[in-house]
């Protein structure tokens, strides 16, 4: 199975907040810009996430993050769907809190789906505020 980055212009990606609605400094498109300069950044809150509707189904294998250390999240909680269902738990993540990059979660199964919602349910930052600086989500495009 070819393992290749399955987000592309298409996908709709939402996420839960941004910092002070400043979406031209902190925004989405930062998770996957490429670039080790910017960031997406959450407001503070509870519970953050990112939402990843892909055009087409996908088989999900693998997940790359980068969190900034400090504002990592100890506990995430993937979900995802095919279209027009309800999203279902499929794993859950327990990454470092540090500014490497996290590669492979060993949990992270391979599942169809048309959606993937990642939940950082708790961050180390002590008002709940995320920031990563990459999102690579990789499998085979269906």
């Amino acid at each position: 199975m070819p393992v290749e980055p399955l987000v592309c212009p298409r996908t709709a990606t939402r996420v839960s907040s941004v910092l002070n609605r400043d979406v031209k400094h902190f925004g989405k498109q930062h998770l996957f810009d490429g670039s080790e300069e910017t960031c997406w950044n959450s407001d503070q809150g509870t519970s953050q996430w990112v939402t990843l509707d892909f055009p087409c189904p996908v088989k999900v294998s693998q997940l790359h993050i980068q969190f900034q250390g400090g504002f990592s999240s100890r506990l995430c909680t993937l979900e995802g769907c095919r279209t027009g269902e309800e999203l279902v738990k499929i794993s859950e993540l327990y990454p470092q809190d540090s500014h490497a990059m996290q590669i492979s979660f060993p949990s992270v199964e391979e599942t169809v789906l048309d959606k993937l919602r990642i939940t950082f349910g708790s961050s180390t930052d002590f008002f709940g505020r995320v920031v990563v600086y990459h999102l690579g989500v990789l499998g085979e495009r269906l």
